[in-house]
């Protein structure tokens, strides 16, 4: 019997025109946590920002424009790059973490799911596809496809499209200063299981989620500002503990899956991280790379999309693989036989890890 492989035969990606770049929060009133608005004048607060993330600039999906359009176009992308029939899909996950917020009703809306309204406006009739959605916070896109993985390699299903989507730009709190990070997109990929030598695809998966401490690091709060309405939430995050929580956990994770794989990091030629902020997945990779005491870092490793897109949660990850994967990023590409490395850290605390060889 012939193992099954679990391969990525289909990718596309979804960005909105709408560009923002960072001069456009200068005339925001920026508040600590304590509610007092910020000293420094909002110039100095918009230059530390980038330097410390890398954000220039970001998109904004259009005012008519919720997740699940972003998914759907993604998906379709995906379904034409595969050339495969909608109908021979098994499974449709969609990771996301906020449902389609609407631009003038900032409300969480999740009924029916994402993945419902995806396959709707796909007009896929098979019945035997099944939609649902994952929120895992920033790595839910990750651990749909790790999800995918198992239905493929049990033999329930031959084929399954794993979307992330998000418009994080409807949930953020225009008077934090952590609101320029979010950004809106999507991204999709289509798995299918493949049988035959030699094993190709998913070569190993790991996922931590660290709750007794770490739960409401991010979380939905009230905005900053006293005077705004209390009952109205946005995303909030303690920065610096997150940091700390990716900095110790993602490469020691990373390690522990390419150990399981029983792969050498040298044998590494990509590592895809969620883009969340720049200083903090450059030190992440600088921390893998001395877990195993090697040095320098091959140039060019982990190709970065944060400073013009910036953190769309579970679209990171789709959104950079179908980049390379067509030849859209400059000095970038996949090759077959390559070992991808994807990882994610993000609200949970959640952490995963999947090995990955290009076929």
């Amino acid at each position: 019997m012939h193992s099954l492989s679990t391969v990525i035969i289909g990718s596309g990606s979804y960005l909105p025109a709408t560009v923002v770049p960072n001069e456009n929060f200068i005339r925001n009133t920026f508040y600590d946590a304590s509610g007092k608005p910020l000293v420094h004048p909002n110039e100095v607060i918009i230059q530390k920002f980038e330097q410390i993330t890398g954000i220039r600039e970001r998109r904004y999906a259009a005012p008519e424009q919720v997740a699940s359009d972003l998914g759907y176009l993604a998906a379709k992308e995906a379904i034409e790059h595969a050339q495969i029939d909608p109908e021979t899909l098994d499974y449709i996950i969609v990771a996301h973490n906020f449902g389609d917020v609407k631009d003038n009703n900032r409300r969480v809306d999740m009924m029916p799911p994402l993945a419902s309204r995806v396959k709707h406006k796909l007009q896929i009739a098979n019945p035997y596809t099944v939609a649902y959605d994952l929120p895992f916070g920033c790595p839910g896109w990750l651990q749909g496809f790790i999800q995918a993985h198992y239905y493929l390699q049990s033999g329930d299903a031959k084929r399954v499209l794993v979307i992330g989507s998000e418009t994080l730009s409807r949930v953020t709190d225009p008077h934090d200063r952590d609101s320029m990070i979010y950004s809106d997109g999507a991204g999709a990929v289509i798995l299918e299981a493949r049988a035959g030598e030699p094993k190709a695809g998913v070569l190993q998966h790991l996922t931590v989620s660290d709750t007794l401490s770490q739960t409401f690091w991010l979380n939905s709060s009230p905005s900053y500002n006293p005077d705004l309405p209390q009952e109205d939430l946005y995303i909030k995050m303690d920065g610096r503990k997150i940091y700390e929580y990716a900095l110790k956990t993602v490469p020691q994770l990373i390690k522990n899956c390419l150990m399981k794989a029983n792969i050498p990091l040298t044998a590494v030629k990509k590592v895809l991280l969620h883009q969340a902020n720049e200083k903090m997945d450059e030190a992440m990779l600088d921390r893998l790379f001395k877990l195993y005491n090697q040095e320098p870092i091959p140039a060019g490793i982990m190709p970065m999309t944060i400073n013009t897109f910036g953190n769309n949660s579970v679209a990171t990850l789709p959104v950079l693989y179908d980049l390379i994967a067509r030849n859209q990023m400059e000095g970038q590409r996949f090759a077959s036989g390559d070992i991808l490395v994807f990882a994610s850290v993000g609200a949970g605390m959640n952490a995963n890890a999947v090995i990955y060889q290009v076929p």
